[in-house]
This record gives structure tokens, C-alpha cells and sequence, in this order.
């Protein structure tokens, strides 16, 4: 990086200033106690009372002096340890016969009066504590300043604002690739912060307010920094927790200061990430509001109204919780413009891994249209991980590019987590080809299903095995059948296990789970029952502590729950009779399948179709007897 000249009016800071307060704490501290040293220019011995007596009576003593709760005398002559200065402390009793005792024996006394400290001692140690808490309170909350107030204390009672960071056009609109129906709503907020007076002459208000929604890793920080590069103005950055601290008022102190900065240098832009921290609706959750959170959201809405027409000062905000923010907040005037980031498509997809794939060395037979086809669901964070896991899958291998089969592993890694190394049982084994091949098979013979891409019986991540299937378009809506033939597919490892072993396995939990909230909501939010009809009967999905009311009352009786739950039931039992039918018809590829997952572990969709689509071939395969202990499990709800 180059050089960086200092900015006008600013002058660089002495390597003195820095330690200024350490150094002057330490001489304070060196005065303070030198004050309790004593003088070592001549060694002293302590001894006891009675013996300085003894010596005083042997005529040792040449002179004494007495203070306040010490005698010390000087010797005639060294002891025998060498030393012309002992002393003594004197009993608590004062000792009549001390002073004629001196006088007889014709010792010099020298009386001292009794030590005083000064104010200034006496109070050091207080202003010691002060100190130490000012450059404490100083380190904690940072450096900034209120009123002349020098470093923590000030901070505490107003609060810091965040800096604002000088954008250079290093990101902009073109790094941004997928969203582009979000750029073009924020676009025209970079005309108005280049030239607010164009819209003032024609009485239009641009929105101060910018919300911008979507799953996490969809780019919503990118865009605003995109936004602040295309119009090159200062960028205001800071999270919403950033605002939340012990103390009350701090964090609305912050925010105000933020907002008064902001206003000093517009045109500018100030982005407040993960707004759902502190704009979650007031005065609910357990226990009531929290009184920090609340006066910072309450700040945040004075500032927003406080903007004129004319202030180029936007106000960009992030989340992935919508649902949650106080209706305060998006009400107009305030956050009234909402950009909804979705997860990207196909084409949005390709885009992302053009951005992402500049300089990295991709061998000449990798098909980004491929990848971006084989990754659905994948956020722009998760594309930019893949690459970047396929990066470490070549330089682990020493390879000097990325190839198609570094992407492969990268995708299985993303999508089904790490290989683990499990010493798993033959038995085990045997059960989970079979568990895997009963999924395989309901989707192999689906027509309405995704496409199978992988089976394996590899543990990775979480998981002891898995069936992989990739849609090829975009689904944005799933019809009662597509759903249907999604139970029947998650049914079908428990229901080839009855079949073929002639027993169940805990193996079966996640499907069952899944099936399970699918079957519900199929009942209770899509009106896919006949019998129920179309009506909403899900119980509330707001959760007490991201900011719902903690009382949810059930708008629906006992015996319209009890209607849903057989409804429920009755779509799983009649999905699991369907997979055990659909495996008994095709039992060959089924067993077929299970000795080739047996024998290779993994197997694509080519080998998948070998085994299901060829039924005239017929491989040996031997039933496990099943165990005195298992019984035919009931799905439960």
C-alpha cells in the first residue's frame, strides 16, 4: 500500500503522549513509596528491648535516640556480627527507668517527635484508584472524547461513535453479481447522494431509510459497500450489537453520536448490520423489554425523524429476521423502503462464480454452467466457499490448478460435510446400504422427484450415509404431489429395512423428523387434508425470546388438534405403505443396489441407473435374520 498523507488540521501523535499516563502513574507510585523506605546508608540490626538494656547498662551505648515507638542506639564499638547502629522496638507500657538508666550511663539522648504524613500521602492512595479506574474505563470503551472529557469516563457517559471509512470505489455494482433487481432499487440512491438538489428542486424525498432482507451469505454488507463505492462517500459501518452494553444510555448515546457525524459529512452512508439485535419489537419476551435495547432502538427513531428533505444522509440496515423488527421501524418516514436479496438462481449463480473465480487457476475441463446448475440453494457465501474449498482440495493434493474433481469434492464437502473415519461393523453396514438403497429407489422411481445425484455410505459430517438429489429448476412453490412423493422418498430406508432385514433402526430419525414437520405443515398451513379443508391451524412459530410475546394461545380446539395429528398420521403411514409397495415391485435393483453400495460405498447417478434400470440382472444377496429384540415401530408425531 502507498503512503497516506495526514489529513489537513490533524497532527501525528508523540510516541511520548502514548505513555504519558503510564509514565506519570509510575513516578507517582516510586514517590509514594520511597516515602516508607528507610535509609540504607548504615545497616541496622534489631534486637530486643531487654538486650539494647543489657547493652546500655555495659556501657556499649553512645548515643540513643528515642522515638515514637523505637529506640536506636550507636555502639561504642561493632558487635561481634560487625554492626555500630542496633535498635529496638519499646514496649506498648512506657518504661520509667529507661531515661535515668541513659543518664547514669552518660548516653547522648536524642528525642524525635512523633512522624505526620502530609495531606498529599494521605490521599495518594485514593488518587491512585481514580486514576487507575479513568485509564480502565478508557481502555474499555475506547478513546473517544465528550465535553473535553478525556478518554473512558467521557465515553461512558456518551457513548463512541463508529468511525467513518473513506470508500475508494474498491467494491461497486460489478462486484455485486446475482442480485440484480436489488441493485437496481438501490441504485437510485446513488443519485441522490451525489446530487441531492436534483430531487429537492422537484420536490421528491428519497427514502433515508433502507432495510435490506434476506437468508444470510445473500450479500446484503457487500451491496451497501457497493452503494458507498458508486457514490464515493464516507461509509459509516457498525453492527447492532455494537450499540448494546451494561450500562443504560450507552448505547443511545452511540447512536447519536453516530447520527451527528454522519450529518457533519454528508453526503454519507451509515449501515447498522443484524438490526434485528436491537429493533426487535418493544415490551415483549420474558421478563418485559430490556431497558438498553429499547432506548437504543428509541434513539435509532428519533434519528430517523430528525433527517430534513435536503440531508444526503441514507441509512442502510441488514437482516434475516424481518419478522421480528418493531413495527415502529418500518413504518414510512423510517425504514420505508424494503430490498428483498434471495437466494440466487441458475444464471445468478453463474454470475457469482464468475466474480469469485477471477485468478483462481481453473483447469480448462471445469464447467462453471455445471457447477452453478449442481449447487441449488447455495447463497453467494456458500459458492464463494466452495471455490475456495476446491482451492484447498488442489494445494492439499499439490496440484497446480482446480479441477472438475476438485469442485466434486469441494460440493460433497459443502453439501454433506466432512469424511469422518468410523470403525463401523459389517452388520452396520449391511443395514445402511439397505437404508440408502430404500431412498434411492423411491426417488429412482419417482417421476415427480429431484434427480438423483449421489447415494454413499461414507459417514460425513453427521450423518452415517446419505441420498443426494439435485433439483434442476427452481421450485418455488411444491404441489401436493411433489410433497407426497418427498414422504414417500424419506420413508423408504425405514421401510426397506422392514422389508429386507425384517426390522427398524434408529437410523430412521432425521427422516422421520423431516416427514413429520412436511406432513403438518401439508395439514395445518397448505390445506391439503380433504377432510380439514382450507384453513390455518399451526400453532405460533414466534419464539418469546426474539422478541414475541411469550403467552401463544391456540386459536383452535382439542378436537380439531386431535383431527390434525390422524391427518398427520394417516399421510405417513400411507407414505411409508407406498415406498414398501414401490421396493417389493422392484426388489432385484434394490438388492442389486445394496451389494454394489456395499462393495463401492459411493455411487453416482450412472451407477445408480445401472443397478435400478437393468432388472435382469440379479445378484446374490442374503437376508439378515432379524434380532429378538426389534419390533415394527409406529411413526410417531
Amino acid at each position: 500500500m502507498g503512503n497516506q498523507a495526514t489529513p489537513p488540521g490533524s497532527s501525528t501523535p508523540s510516541p511520548f503522549k502514548k505513555f504519558a499516563w503510564p509514565i506519570a502513574i509510575g513516578l507517582v507510585v516510586f514517590a509514594y513509596l520511597a516515602t516508607f523506605v528507610p535509609d540504607a546508608s548504615q545497616s541496622v540490626e534489631t534486637i530486643s528491648y531487654s538486650k539494647i538494656k543489657a547493652l546500655i547498662r555495659a556501657g556499649d551505648v553512645q548515643e540513643a535516640t528515642l522515638e515514637e515507638d523505637v529506640i536506636i542506639a550507636v555502639l561504642r564499638s561493632p558487635d561481634p556480627a560487625g554492626y555500630m547502629i542496633v535498635q529496638a522496638f519499646t514496649p506498648q507500657q512506657p518504661d520509667p527507668a529507661l531515661l535515668p538508666l541513659l543518664e547514669d550511663m552518660n548516653v547522648e539522648v536524642v528525642a524525635q517527635p512523633p512522624q505526620t504524613r502530609s495531606l498529599l500521602i494521605g490521599l495518594l492512595p485514593w488518587l491512585m484508584i481514580i486514576v487507575f479506574y479513568l485509564w480502565l474505563s478508557r481502555r474499555i470503551m475506547g478513546g473517544g472524547r465528550l465535553s473535553g472529557m478525556p478518554g473512558g469516563l467521557g465515553d461512558l457517559m456518551g457513548g463512541r461513535a463508529s468511525k467513518p471509512t473513506k470508500t475508494e470505489s474498491k467494491i461497486t455494482f460489478a462486484d455485486v453479481a446475482g442480485q440484480d433487481q436489488a441493485k437496481r432499487e438501490v441504485s437510485e440512491l446513488v443519485e441522490f447522494l451525489r446530487d441531492p438538489d436534483r430531487f429537492s428542486k422537484v420536490g421528491a424525498t428519497v427514502p433515508h431509510g433502507v432495510l435490506l432482507m434476506g437468508p444470510p451469505g445473500t450479500g446484503k454488507t457487500l451491496l451497501a459497500r457497493a452503494l458507498a463505492g458508486e457514490a464515493k462517500v464516507p461509509f459509516f459501518s457498525t453492527s447492532g450489537s455494537e450499540f448494546i452494553e451494561v450500562f443504560v444510555g450507552v448505547g443511545a448515546g452511540r447512536v447519536r453520536r453516530m447520527f451527528e457525524e454522519a450529518r457533519k459529512q454528508a453526503p454519507s452512508i451509515i449501515f447498522i448490520d443484524e438490526l434485528d439485535s436491537i429493533g426487535r419489537t418493544r415490551g415483549t419476551g420474558l421478563g418485559g423489554g430490556h431497558d438498553e435495547r429499547e432506548q437504543t432502538l428509541n434513539q435509532i427513531l428519533a434519528e430517523l425523524d430528525g433527517f430534513s428533505p435536503r440531508e444526503a444522509v441514507v441509512v442502510l440496515a441488514a437482516t434475516n429476521r424481518p419478522d421480528v423488527l418493531d413495527p415502529a421501524l418500518l413504518r414510512p418516514g423510517r425504514f420505508d423502503r424494503h430490498v428483498t436479496l434471495s437466494l440466487p438462481d441458475k444464471g445468478a449463480r453463474r454470475a457469482i462464480l464468475d466474480v469469485h473465480a477471477k485468478g483462481l487457476p481453473l483447469s480448462t475441463s471445469v464447467d462453471l454452467d455445471l457447477v452453478a446448475a449442481g449447487t441449488p440453494g447455495f447463497s453467494g457465501a456458500d459458492l464463494k466457499n466452495l471455490l475456495n474449498e476446491a482451492a484447498i482440495t488442489a494445494a492439499r493434493r499439490s496440484g497446480t490448478d482446480i479441477t472438475t474433481a476438485d469442485l466434486d469434492e469441494a460440493r460433497d464437502k459443502v453439501m454433506m460435510g466432512t469424511v469422518r473415519t468410523l470403525a463401523i461393523q459389517p452388520e452396520e453396514k449391511h443395514r445402511l446400504a439397505v437404508h440408502e438403497a430404500g431412498h434411492t429407489a423411491a426417488a429412482f422411481f419417482n417421476p415427480v422427484a429431484d434427480p438423483l445425484y449421489k447415494v454413499t455410505i461414507i459417514p460425513r459430517g453427521r450423518s452415517l450415509g446419505g441420498t443426494h438429489m439435485l433439483s434442476e429448476n427452481e421450485r418455488h412453490t411444491m404441489t401436493e404431489t411433489y410433497l407426497r412423493g418427498q414422504l414417500t422418498t424419506l420413508l423408504a430406508g425405514r421401510a426397506a429395512e422392514k422389508l429386507l432385514l425384517g426390522s427398524v433402526s434408529s437410523g430412521a430419525d432425521d427422516d422421520i423428523r423431516r416427514a413429520t414437520m412436511i406432513a403438518r405443515s401439508m395439514v395445518a398451513r397448505w390445506g391439503m387434508d380433504p377432510n380439514l379443508g382450507p384453513i390455518d391451524l399451526r400453532e405460533s412459530e414466534d419464539h418469546p425470546f426474539l422478541g414475541q410475546q411469550i403467552a401463544q394461545p391456540r386459536n383452535f380446539s382439542d378436537t380439531t388438534a386431535a383431527r390434525v395429528d390422524q391427518a398427520v398420521i394417516n399421510l405417513l403411514n400411507d407414505a411409508e405403505q407406498q415406498a414398501s409397495g414401490l421396493i417389493e415391485d422392484h426388489i432385484d435393483g434394490v438388492k442389486r443396489l445394496v451389494d454394489r453400495l456395499e462393495a463401492e460405498e459411493t455411487l453416482d447417478k450412472v451407477a445408480i441407473r445401472e443397478c435400478l434400470g437393468n432388472p435382469s440382472r440379479v445378484l446374490p444377496f442374503v437376508k439378515a435374520p432379524p434380532s429378538d429384540a426389534s419390533t415394527d415401530h409406529k411413526t410417531k408425531t
